[in-house]
């Protein structure tokens, strides 16, 4: 065992006694967060414009600061972009994390000099944590790569503004940068092609021990690497990678065909970062769910999502949420996000401590006929089929189809792209309909009622959805496919990809 790894281990254990007061505290951080907040900001432009001087509980809060979606708070930002400063939170943002929305287009989120460090201490903190429980801190003292966006940084007003992913790799620990990979230059590289086949020259020979990133992009990595290593499994071409972290999207999708890549069932942890902040991460290799960063400068709020386009949704704070119910995340943040919808939907599977897992997306859902058929329950069919018949899911996603042929019902039509391909497609099909007609009532009622028909299944061709990425100038970073939509946009764009 090298140095780093030894040091390691009693540094994770004194990170681990910290997050224990996290851990069973939660309520109390988070109502010490919710003050420090309003404190802080009550001299804003947006403190003053909602009488932030006034606000002594959360009840008050509610009252006087509405849900936003970015489009709402683009008054303010626009502000905060034009160089203005004190408008969402003291002095001007450290930076800019520009992102690109669905519906807003281009998205600026600032990040401030008191949110900046939390997400590095999270990402470190999850890593120390799986130190901690397992033991196995090998990986410190090899290499780590992480595959992300550019770290190039433009200005705008005076901000540095790029990706997040660019943002964070300005302020990874000078004790991992030795180990860290790829090299600056090669990260620079904006077309993600060109960066992946240079990534995978500049790493195949070395003692790469962790690698991380969102999986399909992960997974883009594996297949070339593989492909100039003479069709090897990359666990022999890293003999000691030992955990693969991830984040961005649901694993499960991934997990076999990534699996089946690098040779073996790897240690595995998922991240919950956003440009909005670092939410979540697993903190165990024994139980399922995100562990929540109650005391991280985020106030968090919740609105059920069956409520979520109500005039008056219910809006709750953290001690009133209840197991198993998907909400709606709202957050309220030390870089000036107010009631900021950031657009996922979470479950709580435990409340000591406090762990969710992530279910999808607000607006990703199909609801063309009432069904409200989410993420979560998709996934859920795809999968449990998927894995009971052994078949390989590469990729998917799903719309409803309005307008069928003359003299069939509509139906919901799921576009995928199989590692390996169900021997009876319509039997596979069939079997995806029953295990979703299981998860929504609603969408069973539809079914059995003649409503709709069974759902039908498209198969792709392959790479189909790293070539629909590339024409839409989406590929690679922190990019992902829709996996629902309720329009037939990016069905229709995938109808010349099918097998």
């Amino acid at each position: 065992m090298g140095l780093k790894a030894a040091l390691s281990k009693p540094f994770a254990a004194i990170v681990n006694f910290r997050l224990n007061k996290l851990r069973y505290n939660a309520v109390a951080l988070q109502q010490k967060v919710f003050e420090q907040l309003i404190v802080k900001a009550k001299n804003t432009a947006f403190g003053v414009d909602h009488h932030f001087d006034e606000i002594r509980n959360y009840g008050q809060f509610r009252k006087n600061v509405p849900v936003r979606e970015y489009e709402d708070l683009r008054p303010y930002i626009e502000r905060v972009t034009k160089g203005e400063e004190n408008v969402l939170w003291p002095g001007k943002p450290a930076y800019l994390s520009k992102t690109s929305g669905t519906t807003s287009g281009v998205k600026y989120i600032p990040i401030s000099k008191e949110s900046m460090p939390e997400h590095i201490k999270a990402a470190r903190n999850a890593l120390l944590s799986y130190i901690h429980e397992t033991g196995n801190a090998d990986f410190v003292d090899g290499k780590l790569i992480f595959l992300q966006g550019s770290p190039v940084l433009a200005e705008k007003a005076g901000i540095p503004t790029g990706r997040l992913s660019g943002i964070v790799a300005h302020h990874v620990p000078a004790y991992l940068q030795k180990n860290r990979m790829p090299s600056y230059d090669i990260n620079c590289i904006e077309d993600w092609e060109q960066k992946v086949d240079a990534i995978v020259e500049e790493t195949k020979n070395e003692d790469m021990r962790l690698i991380s990133g969102i999986p399909p992009w992960c997974q883009m990595y594996f297949d070339r690497l593989s492909a100039v290593s003479g069709g090897k499994k990359i666990k022999d071409v890293f003999p000691n990678f030992k955990l693969f972290v991830h984040g961005g999207v649901n694993y499960e999708p991934y997990r076999a065909r990534i699996e089946e890549s690098i040779g073996f069932k790897i240690d595995t942890v998922e991240t919950y970062p956003a440009s909005e902040g670092f939410i979540a991460f697993q903190d165990s290799q024994k139980e399922k769910g995100l562990l929540l960063m109650v005391d991280s400068g985020i106030f968090y709020e919740f609105i059920p999502t069956d409520e979520y386009f109500n005039e008056n949704p219910t809006r709750i704070s953290l001690k009133d949420v209840q197991l198993d119910k998907n909400y709606a995340l709202i957050l309220n943040t030390s870089a000036g996000l107010w009631g900021y919808s950031i657009g996922d939907t979470v479950k709580f599977i435990s409340k000591n401590p406090y762990k969710i897992v992530v279910t999808g997306r607000i607006k990703h859902y199909i609801s063309a006929f009432g069904e409200h058929v989410i993420g979560e329950e998709v996934e859920h069919a795809l999968l449990s089929v998927a894995n009971q018949q052994g078949i390989d899911i590469v990729e998917f996603t799903v719309a409803p189809q309005v307008n069928p042929p003359v003299g069939q019902l509509p139906y919901h039509e799921w576009l995928i792209e199989f590692g390996k391909e169900p021997a009876d497609l319509k039997a596979f099909a069939l079997a995806v309909d029953e295990a979703l007609q299981k998860k929504n009532i609603y969408y069973s009622d539809l079914i059995t009622g003649n409503i709709l028909q069974p759902l039908v299944i498209q198969s792709l061709k392959k790479d189909t959805f790293i070539d629909y990425m590339r024409s839409q100038g989406k590929l690679g970073g922190q990019n992902k496919v829709p996996r629902l939509s309720n329009d037939r946009k990016i069905a229709d764009e995938l109808k010349g990809y099918i097998a």
